[in-house]
């Protein structure tokens, strides 16, 4: 990850050195540490040569595997429209950095990244706790934010337009499992959610969802992110005797509480959100998957019927990556495509502000199965949510 020089002010003369020797030197660093952060960010893209975004993301960790996806997804859609000449000829460069899903790398990163001033904006961060820290100097900065991956309500603030949310919300796809349960009937519904951010934002969504279709949880459990209580949770679960199981869980601690509960309960009726519905994790489980529904916010990655897909399957094809297809390498490239769409958008030269209203701008714009709409009225620019079940052979199937 390059870093710039620190910000400096000259004298008259042009020498810094003249400025920092007088009396007053602390007091006149102290003041220009205090700048505000937008002061660090410039207001335009480099004239020349690569648009270059930054991204931080868990490419190792407990959440390696779909920060790996993610981040893969969004680097082939890029390559292929560089290999087309870029956008209004300019390539866009991405730069990523690990922030193994904690927290202070993560700020770390992305402090590193503003300071930078040849970033042009953050691009894909992960995780809800993550972003969440990140949003307040990402704010101040008025450095375009794009597609940070979280479901999260709580990081789609109101009033700040350098933020542009494109997945849907988990309450979403709350809202979607719910409403398919209280369809077939099932009433008897336990809930487990993560204890962070992430799970307690699942399990409000969740709640608001069941309380609207008058449907009551028979217990609710926590699992921490080391998951060290996750079959205590499963037999607390398993004793409420419930029809069906929602899980607000990712990484580690899905696996390690979904193989306790198929040991108490092995038919229990398992619905999950999309971030839990990694190729990885469903690998992991192996057979303990098999029937799960599982909530998406992007298409089937392997059905070509649709053309945002056909065209991801040949990007991928094309850049020869190791890792399966899966929705969260679909969903980096989605988020890639449109971050090229508003880049075409704002010309050349882009300043920051002319790409942020470019984004906000984009209305009812549609990839062949997948559309977006940013309206700053509401939290996400996409709405899409489908229902998948996992396969006896660990295909997501519709």
């Amino acid at each position: 990850m390059k870093s710039s020089a620190p910000l400096s002010v000259p004298d008259k003369a042009g020498s810094l050195e003249a400025f920092t020797a007088g009396p007053s030197r602390r007091r006149m660093l102290g003041a220009l540490a205090a700048l505000p952060l937008a002061c660090h960010v410039p207001a335009r893209a480099n004239d020349t040569g690569p648009i270059k975004i930054a991204q931080s993301i868990a490419l190792t960790g407990p959440l390696g595997e779909l920060g790996q996806a993610m981040h893969n997804g969004a680097k082939v859609c890029f390559a292929a429209i560089n290999a087309k000449g870029g956008v209004n000829g300019r390539a866009i460069e991405l730069v990523v950095a690990d922030d193994g899903y904690d927290t202070k790398r993560a700020l770390a990163n992305v402090g590193g990244f503003m300071q930078d001033r040849s970033n042009f904006a953050l691009f894909n961060c992960m995780g809800t706790p993550m972003v969440e820290a990140m949003l307040p100097q990402v704010i101040e900065s008025g450095m375009p934010f794009f597609a940070p991956f979280s479901g999260a309500l709580s990081v789609r603030p109101k009033n700040a337009r350098n933020v542009m949310n494109i997945r849907a919300s988990y309450a979403d796809e709350a809202e979607q499992l719910v409403q398919h349960l209280a369809t077939v009937g099932i009433k008897r519904i336990a809930i487990a959610y993560q204890n962070n951010s992430f799970g307690k934002e699942v399990f409000a969504a969740t709640q608001q969802a069941m309380t609207r279709y008058k449907l009551n949880a028979v217990a609710t459990v926590t699992v921490e992110n080391d998951s060290s209580d996750a079959a205590a949770a499963a037999q607390k679960i398993a004793a409420s005797e419930p029809e069906a199981v929602l899980v607000g869980l990712a990484g580690k601690p899905t696996v390690a509480f979904i193989k306790a509960v198929r040991l108490e309960r092995k038919g229990l009726q398992l619905y999950a959100l999309s971030i839990m519905g990694s190729a990885a994790t469903v690998k992991t489980l192996g057979a303990d998957a098999t029937g799960m529904t599982i909530s998406q916010i992007v298409p089937l990655p392997s059905n070509p019927s649709r053309p945002v897909v056909r065209d991801f399957q040949l990007a991928w094809k094309a850049a020869q990556v190791e890792l399966e297809p899966s929705h969260l390498a679909l969903e980096g490239y989605i988020n890639a495509r449109i971050f090229a769409e508003a880049l075409r958008r704002a010309g050349r030269n882009p300043t920051r502000a002319n790409f942020i209203d470019s984004a906000w701008n984009i209305k009812q714009f549609n990839m062949g199965g997948f559309e977006v709409n940013f309206n700053e009225s509401a939290p996400n620019a996409s709405r899409f949510v489908e229902l998948t079940m996992v396969s006896r052979d660990g295909r997501f199937i519709r």
